[in-house]
């Protein structure tokens, strides 16, 4: 597993116009080339009226597989230019289909470049880009006098925590880098003294979406 990888968590469409010609790109999240494969074709159906649906798709989280179409432009002015725009933000699990209805006036290599690349970005940046992160769900077990110290542990060293349970002891959930985890318990060891149980539930991938955590299992 990587420590982190950047994806797309919800996916968006941006467009721009250049000498008449519309370009339309739908930027999609996808976990497979078949899922890649189908979404493409989903586009060809949608925009069946279009001159070209060109597309490019990443991945696997270190970018193990990528793959282009210029779909009837010239030869790397399309497909390519857009997989260079994904992959130079550093994204995987995502594919884009930029649709083109021509506008009667030829763009020139340098002119369709620019475009299929720029209508990339404008989806891009109509898309919500996360940052997922490899770690471990921890299970602190502790009594009522070790809350005070485990709470301000865990805020100290920006751990999140995503659940608590009060009974006759106290149970937190937290969420730790996987590269942390050793780090973070001892620091609990040490500021319960010894009293506090950790059991690692599972790992797993989170990512932070609009102020929250949330898990990718």
């Amino acid at each position: 597993m990587v420590e982190q990888y950047r994806t797309v968590y919800d996916g968006g469409v941006g467009e721009l116009v250049e000498k008449k010609s519309r370009f339309i790109a739908t930027v999609r999240p996808v976990e497979t080339e078949e899922e890649a494969l189908a979404f493409i074709e989903e586009m060809k159906k949608k925009y069946w009226d279009a001159r070209h649906n060109c597309s490019a798709y990443v991945l696997g989280e270190r970018q193990e597989v990528m793959r282009c179409s210029d779909d009837g432009e010239p030869s790397q002015t399309a497909g390519k230019p857009m997989m260079d725009v994904l992959t130079g933000a550093g994204l995987t699990n995502v594919a884009v289909v930029v649709t083109r209805y021509f506008g009667g006036t030829l763009l020139g290599t340098g002119g369709l470049v620019r475009a299929y690349s720029g209508a990339v970005q404008e989806g891009l940046k109509n898309s919500v880009v996360i940052t997922k992160s490899w770690g471990t769900m921890l299970e602190v077990g502790t009594d009522y006098n070790g809350i005070g110290k485990l709470q301000y542990l865990f805020g100290q060293r920006q751990i999140p925590m995503m659940n608590s349970e009060y009974t006759d002891k106290v149970k937190f959930t937290v969420l730790i880098p996987a590269s942390r985890v050793q780090e973070i318990k001892k620091a609990v060891t040490e500021a319960t003294s010894g009293q506090a149980v950790l059991e690692e539930k599972k790992s797993l991938y989170y990512a932070m979406i609009d102020g929250e955590y949330l898990c990718f299992e």
